[in-house]
């Protein structure tokens, strides 16, 4: 007969067995966020954890002055550009950097570091920085969770800002979107076959509104590959921009009854034309 295990072995085996853990998730105390804005073609984003004030004093005490800072909370603060861009008048390549800032009470050093990696600012390594600016922090109303946000976006810039408690530091963004839409704009027409009105006139507007050289001319190649209204009407521009007001005249009106007999262009398409052929031939 097999003998049973005594109620204290089995007792000693219960108590040596470790139970799997549960696999599950903890809210974080600072969660977290992210934002991101396009400028022209330009993709930037920003990723950071949002700590709380939580009726603490922060500026020169949570945060001490003249000391590197993570700009957060947990990870250290992350920031991208799809593209060469300018901060503070100065040039940050396309890339991600962890920002770290090293707070004043009149002045932030506001550093993009190689080091995107770090978790809180620890093994912050100035050798490191990629990048560094200064910016002038301002009073602001009261925010509870420390945020970034992209303020004031313009055609060819935005403002990055950092809010937390009753404090905003503003930092300056410059994109460059003329001159890399215009550096496409050649390879594509370089490349473009010559019937491809389309590419040239998309081109060639692009140019004409930046005010670049190439216009008169991947204009005329448009028209030359097809004559319709959007090829037209762009010809009719460029003429009026150059100061020849009568081929203006002819080319837009052309232009107009062409695009009203075609069934694809819509009346937004032409409202603008129409209005612009009205400019012309208005008496002063």
């Amino acid at each position: 007969m097999r003998a049973t295990p005594s109620v204290l072995t089995l007792a000693l085996l219960l108590a040596g067995a470790t139970p799997a853990l549960a696999d599950f998730t903890l809210p974080r105390v600072s969660p977290n966020a992210g934002v991101s804005q396009t400028i022209g073609t330009t993709d930037l984003s920003i990723k950071y954890c949002r700590p709380g004030v939580k009726g603490r004093p922060i500026w020169g005490a949570l945060v001490p002055y003249d000391k590197p800072w993570r700009t957060g909370a947990n990870e250290i603060t992350a920031f991208t550009t799809s593209d060469d861009i300018r901060i503070e008048g100065q040039t940050l390549p396309a890339g991600t950097y962890g920002v770290v800032t090293i707070p004043g009470r009149d002045q932030w050093t506001v550093a993009f570091s190689k080091q995107k990696d770090m978790w809180g600012a620890f093994t912050y390594d100035p050798k490191q920085d990629q990048l560094r600016v200064t910016a002038k922090p301002e009073a602001a109303d009261m925010m509870e969770w420390m945020q970034f946000s992209f303020d004031s976006p313009s055609p060819d810039g935005v403002v990055l800002a950092l809010r937390w408690e009753k404090l905003r530091v503003p930092i300056h963004i410059d994109v460059d979107v003329t001159g890399k839409v215009m550096k496409e704009a050649r390879t594509a027409v370089a490349a473009a076959k010559s019937d491809d009105w389309r590419t040239l006139q998309r081109a060639a507007g692009f140019a004409l509104d930046a005010g670049q050289p190439e216009a008169a001319d991947w204009a005329a190649r448009a028209l030359k590959a097809k004559e319709n209204f959007a090829t037209l009407s762009l010809s009719a521009r460029v003429a009026a921009k150059a100061g020849r007001r009568q081929e203006a005249v002819a080319q837009m009106r052309k232009a107009i009854d062409m695009g009203k007999a075609d069934k694809t262009v819509e009346a937004e398409q032409l409202a603008p034309m129409e209005k612009m052929l009205a400019d012309w031939t208005a008496k002063p």
